[in-house]
């Protein structure tokens, strides 16, 4: 799947905010090794790095694009960005493991969770953040508009649902499961998007990839017009701007030394 790193980083405000909430309940003084998995364009990773000065960081995505992009950011020393698919990645010594807002991607990602969580050193901590908005009507709208006479066809089996993230509680028993000591919770972020069919160009940067991803560009356009269509009556533009409710589940599991 082809990422933007210039379309995803148009809204790095509120992307970041969950960032910055899940590692804030992080509680290692010094680790020797820190990584965030599904790192995109690395802004986000450049805090850990800020944060752990005498760490090792880096950030590892699956998107080519999205770590060209971090590469040519100004980079503290201690920080280095390569190209890798999440689903072979192994702790190893890493003391502290962030994934945020990435594990939704991958299919039977909770497998890798357990995996990551009973190899986690002593004293290491795991903390991941996935997009709980499922049943939201930005997603529930795209799967109805794929799902119509139009685009069945084209769109079977393109977008998922139901597997794609667990429930906190589904979090909180593997992490606990694990032996580690846990803290899950989820948070509802009402944000203020401004401009013209704001959440069409929201869900343009994350959401709606798999579909562009199999139409031609004339058919991308139609499905978008419909689709936008859909979403100005779901989410109506007042005069503060388009107000779009996100829910995001956190979990943070750390294995006491």
């Amino acid at each position: 799947m082809r990422w933007d790193p210039g379309l995803y980083a148009r809204h790095a405000g509120h992307r970041g905010r969950p960032f910055f909430d899940l590692v804030g309940r992080i509680d290692h003084a010094c680790p020797r090794s820190v990584v965030d998995l599904g790192c995109g364009p690395g802004n986000l990773t450049e805090a850990l790095a800020q944060r752990w000065p005498d760490a090792s960081v880096r950030g590892v995505d699956s998107s080519a694009d999205m770590i060209g992009a971090a590469r040519r950011r100004p980079a503290p020393p201690n920080l280095a960005f390569e190209v890798g698919d999440l689903r072979d990645y192994r702790p190893g010594s890493d003391e502290v493991v962030v994934t945020n807002a990435a594990l939704q991607w991958i299919p039977g990602h909770r497998d890798l969770l357990t995996a990551w969580a009973e190899a986690l050193p002593a004293g290491g901590w795991i903390a991941l953040q996935v997009p709980g908005n499922f049943t939201a009507p930005s997603h529930a709208l795209m799967r109805e508009h794929a799902a119509s006479p139009r685009w069945a066809d084209r769109l079977r089996g393109v977008l998922r649902h139901d597997d794609a993230v667990g429930a906190p509680a589904d979090y909180l028993a593997q992490l606990l499961d694990a032996g580690l000591e846990a803290d899950v919770w989820e948070t509802t972020y009402q944000q203020v998007l401004t401009g013209e069919d704001a959440v069409l160009g929201w869900v343009r940067g994350t959401a709606l990839l798999p579909v562009l991803e199999v139409l031609s560009d004339q058919e991308a356009a139609e499905f978008e017009a419909g689709y936008g269509e859909l979403l100005r009556r779901a989410y109506p533009r007042g005069g503060h701007g388009t107000v779009f409710g996100f829910r995001r589940i956190f979990a943070v599991g750390h294995r006491p030394a």
